[in-house]
């Protein structure tokens, strides 16, 4: 059983939203993404970071989980800020079970146990806004629902996944981050960025806490393998080596859960 992650996959199977009007390096994403599952195995799991489906509530977006579903694996899916059809977790379930999804799970004010790893997340701060007023109780709400789900680990190695990034060149997200800190999280995930804001991505190592940018077409569309470098001495170290990261990323993080 091996750990993946990967974010935005920005499906649109039944509605008009295709996505190679951002560029060359979308064209032919969902064959793309069905190649790269398709070297999974049915025990792994894979953490997708939000923004997964372009439709606006359950019935545009049935197409684009059934794909999900099809896929290799088990996956987890967080909330991003084009997750338009997103529900209450009973409705979700409820959605899935009516329509035999069957691979799919919600990381929402909650976590999930992998191994010994606690898998936590929510969908993060919008960075792009201003802290005052509505924005800061929907900032005061992600931090309420990031603990939440950090406080279930209990005492596990966290493994921490989020939408928007919690820090970038030029901005930091201090409650975010405080929290990821507080709670001794070894690795934080996180997608939103496309295009050019990649090279304003940071990654590596700060404080304790390692990040990584796992939007889709940062990672060409293949999930990599979520690992952390301490005590880890197989795992690639260069941020820049994403290939090398692809290449290897079958057995950089994999182990037995029981």
């Amino acid at each position: 059983m091996a750990l993946y992650a990967i974010g935005d996959l920005h499906l649109s199977l039944s509605v008009n939203k295709p996505m190679d009007i951002f560029g060359p390096s979308w064209v032919n994403h969902t064959r793309r993404l069905e190649e790269a599952f398709s070297q999974l195995e049915e025990g792994d799991l894979t953490v997708l970071c939000g923004d997964t489906s372009w439709g606006i509530d359950f019935g545009e977006s049935l197409a684009d989980f059934q794909f999900i579903d099809r896929l290799p694996g088990k996956k987890l899916i967080l909330k991003g800020n084009h997750d338009y059809w997103w529900n209450t977790a009973a409705k979700m379930k409820r959605f899935f079970a009516e329509n035999g999804i069957t691979t799919i799970d919600i990381l929402h004010n909650n976590c999930h146990f992998y191994g010994e790893f606690a898998l936590c997340g929510t969908r993060g701060w919008f960075y792009e806004e201003e802290q005052s007023g509505h924005n800061e109780k929907v900032l005061n709400r992600e931090v309420m629902r990031l603990e939440a789900s950090l406080r279930a680990a209990e005492e596990r190695p966290i493994l921490a996944f989020l939408h928007y990034p919690p820090l970038y060149t030029g901005y930091r997200c201090p409650e975010i981050i405080q929290k990821l800190e507080e709670y001794r999280v070894r690795q934080c995930f996180y997608g939103h960025l496309h295009g050019p804001t990649h090279k304003r991505a940071i990654e590596g190592t700060l404080g304790d806490v390692e990040y990584s940018l796992v939007s889709a077409d940062y990672l060409q569309f293949v999930p990599i393998s979520s690992f952390f470098s301490l005590g880890w001495n197989h795992a690639p170290r260069h941020r820049d080596s994403r290939f090398s990261r692809r290449s290897f990323y079958r057995n950089i993080f994999t182990f037995s859960p029981f």
